[in-house]
C-alpha cells in the first residue's frame, strides 16, 4: 500500500463498522479501527466514502484494494460491569489491537459554544449516555486489570477535559495513575492535559507513575488557533513551550508528544517548521489530519471539509524524515497516541 492510498483511507474512510469503534469524544472520533498493512489504523466511518468495509476486506467501488486487513475482535472485557451497574466500556475502550484509551473527567470548561475548540465534541458521548461524566480511580483500575487479562492490553492512554483548578485536571489523572498502578504495576500510561499553570504538576504525574505525557497545542499558528480553539487559545504558546521543556526534562526525550492538526489552515512550510523545532526539543509532533464528523461545531456550523491528501502526505513526510534523522519513532515511546500510532500516518512513512 503507497502512503498516497493510506492517506485517502485516512481522510475518506469507510463505509461500514467494524467491531471496534467509537462515536464522539475528545479527540478524533466516529471511527473504526482496523489493522492495515500491519499497523493500526483508526478509520472515520463516513458513509459516502468510496471504501468499503465488508467484515473482513476493504474494497474500493466494488473491488478489493489489496490492502492486508487485519480485524479487531470486540473485547471480552466490554461485557463485564462495576457493583454499581456501570458497563466497563462506558469507562475505558479499546483502541486499536492493544491501548485502553480513557477520558478520566469527560467535561471541560471551555465547552461552551463561544470558547469550544470546534474539532472536539468530549461532550456529546456523555449527552448519549455512552459514558459517564467522572471515572474514579478505583474503577479504572478494575477495568484496567481486566483489559490487560482478558485482551492483552499492553498500554492505557488517559485525557481529561480541562478543569477550572490551576492543575486544568492533572491532580485527578495523578490519582487514576496511582490506582491504575497498583492494579496493574506493569501497564506503561500515558496522560495527557493541557500546560498546567504550576510546572511541578508536572512531576507530581511523573511521581504518581506516569511512563509519558501528551500535551496538545493542535496547531502553532496564534490566528489559527485563535479561530479553532477560542477558549483553549489563551494559554499563551509561551506556557506550551515551558510545560515542553519542563515535560521533557522530567520524562525524558521522546516521551513527551503533542498534536499537530493538518487542515486547520496553518501554512504547511510553517508547520513542518515548527514540527521540527519541537522534534529537536525532544518533543513528538504527532502530525493527525483534521477528522470532520458530526457534533463539532466545525461540521455542525461551519461545515468544515476534510484537508487536501497531498498536504498531509507532504507535511508526514518531511516531519518523518526529521525524526528519522533525530532517531526518535512513536514506536519508541512507552505508551500513549505517537506509541499507538492509528489516527495518523507517520508511522507508514517512517515515524
Amino acid at each position: 500500500m503507497t502512503a498516497s492510498t493510506r492517506v485517502d483511507l485516512a481522510l475518506l474512510g469507510i463505509r461500514g463498522t467494524p467491531p471496534v469503534h467509537r462515536t464522539g469524544g475528545a479527540g478524533p472520533s466516529d471511527d473504526g479501527h482496523l489493522i492495515v498493512d500491519g499497523l493500526d489504523a483508526a478509520i472515520p466511518r463516513n458513509p459516502d466514502s468510496p471504501f468499503v468495509f465488508d467484515g473482513s476486506r476493504v474494497l474500493r467501488d466494488g473491488d478489493d484494494t489489496g490492502f492486508e486487513i487485519g480485524v479487531i475482535s470486540r473485547p471480552r472485557f466490554y461485557d463485564l460491569r462495576t457493583d454499581d451497574g456501570i458497563t466497563y466500556e462506558q469507562i475505558a475502550k479499546l483502541h486499536g489491537r492493544n491501548v485502553l484509551a480513557t477520558t478520566v473527567v469527560q467535561t471541560c470548561i471551555r465547552y461552551d459554544e463561544d470558547q469550544r475548540c470546534r474539532f472536539c465534541s468530549i461532550e456529546e458521548s456523555l449527552r448519549s449516555g455512552s459514558t459517564v461524566a467522572v471515572k474514579r480511580p478505583e474503577q479504572l483500575a478494575e477495568v484496567a486489570r481486566a483489559a490487560v487479562d482478558l485482551d492483552g492490553v499492553t498500554q492505557m492512554v488517559m485525557t481529561t477535559g480541562t478543569s477550572a483548578g490551576k492543575d486544568r485536571g492533572a491532580r485527578h489523572l495523578a490519582r487514576c495513575v496511582r490506582a491504575v498502578k497498583r492494579a496493574v504495576p506493569d501497564l506503561p500510561i500515558q496522560v495527557q492535559c493541557e500546560p498546567p499553570a504550576d510546572l511541578s504538576t508536572i512531576t507530581d504525574l511523573r511521581d504518581a507513575g506516569a511512563d509519558a505525557i501528551g500535551i496538545h497545542v493542535e496547531s502553532l499558528d496564534d490566528a489559527v488557533r485563535r479561530r479553532w480553539m477560542p477558549g483553549k487559545s489563551s494559554v499563551p504558546l509561551s506556557e506550551y513551550r515551558a510545560a515542553w521543556a519542563e515535560a521533557v526534562r522530567v520524562f525524558g526525550r521522546n516521551q513527551v508528544s503533542t498534536y499537530l492538526l493538518v487542515g486547520l489552515g496553518e501554512d504547511p512550510d510553517e508547520m513542518i517548521f515548527g514540527a521540527k523545532e519541537l522534534v529537536d526539543m525532544g518533543v513528538y509532533p504527532f502530525i493527525v489530519p483534521f477528522r470532520p464528523h458530526a457534533g463539532t461545531l466545525a461540521v455542525d456550523v461551519d461545515k468544515a471539509g476534510a484537508p487536501d491528501p497531498a498536504i498531509v502526505e507532504k507535511i508526514s513526510r518531511e516531519v518523518a524524515a526529521h525524526l528519522a534523522f533525530t532517531g526518535m519513532a512513536g514506536t519508541d515511546q512507552r505508551a500513549g497516541c505517537a506509541a499507538c500510532g492509528a489516527c495518523s500516518i507517520l508511522a507508514s512513512v517512517g515515524g
